[in-house]
C-alpha cells in the first residue's frame, strides 16, 4: 500500500483520502511545501470507496500515517472511526484534516477558518449579509458554522432536501442566527437570489473533468451577489465564468484550499509553509490542463 521508489524507512508518510481523488492538488502543494523545508516527509493521495473507509482508518494505524486530509465523501461519515475530535470540528460536524499521535487519531476541521480567511482576504464584507450556500456536505457545514458567527441570515440548497433542513437546523441551534433549509431547484434558487447578497457553492458540480457544468444557472444571477466556488481545479469553473460575465465579484477556491493546507501542515510538522510556493506550483500544474 505505502510502497515508494522515494521514500527511505524512515521517510514520515501524510496523504489525502477521497472518492474519487485523482482531481486533488494536495500532494502538489504539499510536496512542494515539504521539499523547500528539506523535510523527510512524502504526501500520497488514496482514492478510498465509502465501503472501505474503516478498513483505510484502521490501516492508518498500522502503517503509522503522520496526517490525513479527508475530502469528498468521507468529511462526516470518518467521524466515528477517529479517536478524538477536537471541539470545532465536533460542532461542525465534519473533519478535514486527522494527526495520529502515537496512534491516537484526532479529527479536526482546518475548512472553516481557510474559507472564512479567504473570503475576507478578497474584500468580501460577510458582516450581517445575507448568505446562500449551495450543496450540504461536509464543506458546507464548516463554511456555515465559520460565516454564522457574523452574518445575519442563512440559507442552504441541496439536491437532498433533507440534508439542508438538517444543517440549517444545527446553525440555528447552535449559532442562534435564522437558517432555512431548502432543495435545489431552479424555483427555490429564483426566489432566494434575490434575498441574498452571498452565493457560495460547495458542491462537487463544476470540479474537473466535469468542467462545463454548473450549480446554477447564469441567466438566475444578478451583478449584485459576491459568487465564491470553492473548487478549485479548474481555477475558473462555469460557474465562475459565468458569475464574472455578468459583473459579479467572484473568488474561487485554492485560497481557501492553501489556507486549511497551510494550517494542516503545521498542525502535523510544526513548520509554517510558505503559502506562495504552495499555490504558484498548483497554478503551475493546473495551468498545463
Amino acid at each position: 500500500m505505502l510502497k515508494n521508489p522515494h521514500t527511505k524507512a524512515q521517510t514520515k508518510v501524510l496523504c489525502v483520502i477521497g472518492h474519487p481523488i485523482e482531481h486533488s492538488m494536495s500532494p502538489v502543494m504539499h510536496n512542494a511545501a515539504l521539499k523547500e523545508l528539506s523535510l523527510d516527509y512524502i504526501y500520497l493521495a488514496f482514492d478510498v470507496p465509502p465501503k472501505d473507509l474503516e478498513k483505510v482508518v484502521i490501516g492508518f494505524k498500522k502503517y503509522d500515517m503522520k496526517g490525513i486530509n479527508v475530502t469528498i465523501p468521507h468529511k462526516e461519515n470518518i467521524i466515528p472511526y477517529l479517536d478524538q475530535i477536537e471541539p470545532l470540528a465536533e460542532k461542525i460536524g465534519a473533519v478535514n484534516t486527522i494527526k495520529n499521535l502515537n496512534g491516537v487519531l484526532v479529527g479536526k476541521n482546518t475548512d472553516a477558518l481557510g474559507a472564512k480567511k479567504a473570503l475576507i482576504d478578497a474584500g468580501c464584507n460577510i458582516k450581517d449579509k445575507k448568505v446562500l450556500i449551495l450543496g450540504a456536505g461536509g464543506a458546507a457545514r464548516a463554511i456555515s458554522f465559520a460565516l454564522s458567527e457574523e452574518i445575519d441570515e442563512l440559507f442552504i440548497c441541496n439536491r437532498t432536501e433533507k440534508r439542508a433542513f438538517r444543517l440549517a437546523k444545527a446553525i440555528e441551534d447552535k449559532m442562534k442566527i435564522p437558517a432555512t433549509g431548502k432543495d435545489l431547484s431552479e424555483g427555490t434558487l429564483k426566489s432566494l437570489l434575490n434575498e441574498v447578497d452571498i452565493l457560495i457553492n460547495t458542491t462537487p458540480i463544476g470540479m474537473y473533468p466535469d468542467v462545463n457544468e454548473s450549480p446554477i444557472s447564469k441567466e438566475l444571477l444578478t451583478d449584485r451577489l459576491f459568487v465564491y466556488d470553492i473548487i478549485y481545479n479548474p481555477l475558473q469553473t462555469q460557474f465562475i465564468k459565468d458569475a464574472s460575465e455578468i459583473g459579479c465579484n467572484t473568488l474561487n477556491g485554492i485560497d481557501m484550499f492553501i489556507n486549511q493546507g497551510a494550517l494542516a501542515f503545521e498542525w502535523w510538522t510544526d513548520k509554517k509553509p510558505n503559502k506562495n510556493t504552495m499555490k504558484e506550483k498548483i497554478i503551475e500544474i493546473l495551468g498545463k490542463k
